[in-house]
């Protein structure tokens, strides 16, 4: 049974702060987030506080959108031009781009590939100072034929304990190499390692509480309402694995547990972003996704909080896209310090904005489910 707690925490608010408060933060939120086709997005939080999204170049030259909450976006403009955008595969499209910040840099691997290239195409990476570029290309890191893997797509980049990992693959199998000090290149004398199967691809890994989590998507992504992708998950206490299901049972051999699925109104939700923690410490995921009311429309940007369970493994409400949910917490709405730890009905007290635990004025009231992540702020 899932049970709820309340948590109360007095908190000093004047007459200027609380209206001031109650704007500062939208209550809830609708997807699709972004309206428009963004297949397989990455998402980074930039220096200057604000996230920034890339995806698949649906619109040409790899689209840049920009939000404060995640939940309103901007259109920036894009990471190329037709004159410095990615000259490998020729003829080919910008695939699935994964952004990081490597030392000063913001990095940017991609895959470049043609449909049923999948001998040809291979995994590329690019550098801007901005978020919003402009971004210099470096060209390829390899090309299938020449690292091995059958269809070399879907980059993911990982720093673990001091080290610089890429992983990538499709449904030929996925894999992982260490990269240069820089991120720029393979690490000479690296050999790449399978660690799972063949029926994932948009890998992606999130270290959490011990453990690293492999998301993937299954199925088909592309075909509009007859789409069958969806997100799966297995986990590992090494970043090389083993990957296992919530049964046990190997990635390797194609065994994942089901994270989300389609519902009556979002047909092959996946190829997740990477996960983001809010200013209140919840966790979010975005994700694309045909609306089955507008599936011409392509894969539209969708957003789901991602709780975790007793045994740790991640979850999403009902394993589907939400329609209305809470929004993200940013900002003042956020202001959520944990002070003390109290009885076993309350797991901590917290203040809003730093204020002391025993003023009276005014109270938020936090909205939790029993795994302790916080879903909503309310004044009372």
């Amino acid at each position: 049974m899932k049970a709820t707690l309340k948590l109360l925490a007095a908190v000093a608010l004047s007459a200027v702060l609380a209206p001031g408060l109650a704007g500062a933060q939208t209550a809830t939120y609708q997807n699709p987030v972004i309206n428009t086709s963004l297949p397989d997005p990455t998402v980074i939080r930039a220096d200057d506080g604000y996230f920034y999204l890339y995806a698949t170049e649906n619109i040409r030259n790899v689209p840049i959108y920009r939000s404060a909450d995640l939940v309103t976006w901007r259109y920036m403009g894009t990471c190329f031009t037709d004159q410095t955008r990615p000259q490998m595969v020729p003829g080919g499209s910008v695939w699935a781009p994964d952004i990081n910040r490597i030392g000063d840099k913001y990095v940017l691997y991609y895959s470049k590939s043609t449909w049923g290239g999948e001998w040809q195409c291979g995994i590329g990476v690019a550098t801007a100072d901005s978020p919003t570029g402009p971004f210099t290309d470096h060209g390829k890191l390899f090309i299938s034929s020449e690292i091995g893997v059958q269809n070399s797509i879907d980059p993911f980049y990982i720093e673990d304990d001091g080290h610089k990992y890429l992983f990538w693959g499709s449904f030929r199998g996925i894999y992982g190499i260490e990269l240069a000090d820089d991120g720029l290149s393979l690490k000479p004398g690296a050999e790449k390692v399978q660690i799972a199967g063949t029926l994932t691809e948009g890998t992606y890994i999130y270290k959490h509480d011990g453990y690293y989590y492999l998301f993937g998507s299954a199925g088909t992504c592309c075909e509009g309402l007859n789409s069958t992708y969806r997100v799966m998950v297995a986990r590992s206490e090494e970043l090389f694995g083993p990957y296992q299901n919530k049964g046990g049972f190997d990635a390797l051999e194609n065994n994942f547990s089901p994270l989300l699925q389609k519902s009556g109104k979002v047909v092959g939700p996946g190829h997740n972003s990477e996960i983001v923690r809010d200013d209140a410490g919840q966790y979010w995921m975005l994700y694309h996704g045909f609306d089955a009311a507008d599936p011409d429309a392509g894969r539209k940007v969708y957003l789901d909080q991602i709780t975790w369970d007793k045994q740790g493994w991640p979850q999403i409400r009902n394993r589907q896209p939400s329609t209305t949910a809470d929004a993200p917490l940013f900002g003042d709405a956020a202001a959520i310090r944990p002070t003390a730890a109290s009885g076993a009905d309350v797991r901590s007290v917290y203040t809003l904005s730093g204020q002391p635990a025993d003023s009276a004025t005014a109270s938020i009231v936090i909205e939790q489910l029993a795994d302790g992540t916080a879903r909503k702020v309310a004044q009372k």
